[in-house]
């Protein structure tokens, strides 16, 4: 499925079909481990850190892929992705993908 951050496909031809989301949490216990590995800090990045990101970001953009079909669509333009600290203290952090499923002709 494509999946782009243009609002349009360069020559293509498309149908709206809506409003699309996906979302992922990680909890505080994520983050434990995470900082459990603090020696992986090297230059002030942390690569479980940023391993566990990129499987947050990649799990939202799914749901929402699959949402996309479901809908009939055959691509996600207009996308959108948002971080967020939610939980009591910001214990968790959550990754949102949005778009506007479309099916390309």
């Amino acid at each position: 499925m494509l999946v782009t951050t243009t609002p349009t496909v360069q020559g293509k031809d498309l149908d709206y079909k809506g409003l699309v989301t996906g979302e992922a949490i990680l909890g505080a216990n994520i983050f434990k481990d995470l900082f459990a590995g603090i020696r992986d800090i090297v230059g002030g990045r942390s690569a479980a850190y940023e391993e566990e990101l990129a499987r947050a970001r990649q799990m939202a953009l799914d749901e929402m892929c699959q949402r996309a079909q479901a809908m009939g669509g055959n691509a996600v333009i207009g996308v959108d992705l948002d971080y967020e600290t939610v939980g009591q203290n910001g214990s968790m952090l959550m990754v949102s993908a949005t778009g506007t499923a479309v099916y390309i002709r």
